[in-house]
């Protein structure tokens, strides 16, 4: 169910992320569509081949192809997989705990988005990512501005009254990006802002 509704938010349905204590703000999906301030700083970054894990209606995996880097998205909803392919991109319905191709040899993998908050848990999440990282690649993460408390939520995504199931969203603040970055199996992170957006390269 939690595909669906985001599949619905994908399709340009109102859907709301819905917090246990009631707590309800729009899920602003059609963002994913075009390009956001400060995609250039992560596209730039990126090495082939690179994975985008989470990577929604293909934004970034289309704009890696276009310049010439061999690329993968990987996403929970066919309905992302379709549009990231419709729009010249190559993507697979995958979960990233799933069997992903060409695991060890993945260059760069992109988190953008806030999608190292996958799963729940920034380490487990890491530290399968690390494995699916060829030695010496590195990960570019989008996270939250320092000052931001690092939690762990429990929200579901709702659509009038249809509702997914409720599911573990991690936040990771840029003041402990380091410290999850080697809670996962990485030497350490370097962060940085641009255009409003805080961005990490774990290595």
């Amino acid at each position: 169910m939690i595909g669906e509704v985001y599949a619905d938010a994908l399709a340009g349905e109102s859907v709301e992320i819905e917090y246990v204590d009631g707590t309800r703000v729009p899920l602003e999906a059609a963002r994913w569509f075009e390009p956001i301030a400060g995609d250039e700083e992560l596209l730039a970054r990126c090495s082939s081949p690179t994975l985008d894990i989470g990577s929604g209606p293909g934004r970034l995996t289309v704009a890696l192809t276009r310049r010439g880097v061999r690329s993968l998205g990987i996403d929970i909803t066919p309905r992302a997989v379709a549009l990231t392919r419709r729009a010249g991109g190559f993507a697979l319905l995958r979960d990233v705990f799933e069997d992903i191709p060409y695991s060890g040899r993945w260059a760069t993998a992109l988190l953008a988005d806030g999608n190292i908050g996958i799963g729940g848990n920034p380490a487990a999440l890491l530290h399968r990512v690390r494995h699916l990282l060829r030695p010496g690649g590195t990960v570019l993460a989008e996270v939250a501005p320092p000052g931001t408390r690092s939690r762990v939520d429990r929200i579901r995504l709702r659509r009038g009254d249809v509702v997914g199931q409720w599911f573990g969203w991690a936040t990771v603040s840029a003041d402990d990006i380091r410290r999850v970055a080697v809670a996962g199996g990485f030497a350490g992170a370097d962060c940085w802002a641009v255009q409003g957006r805080w961005l990490a390269r774990l290595h």
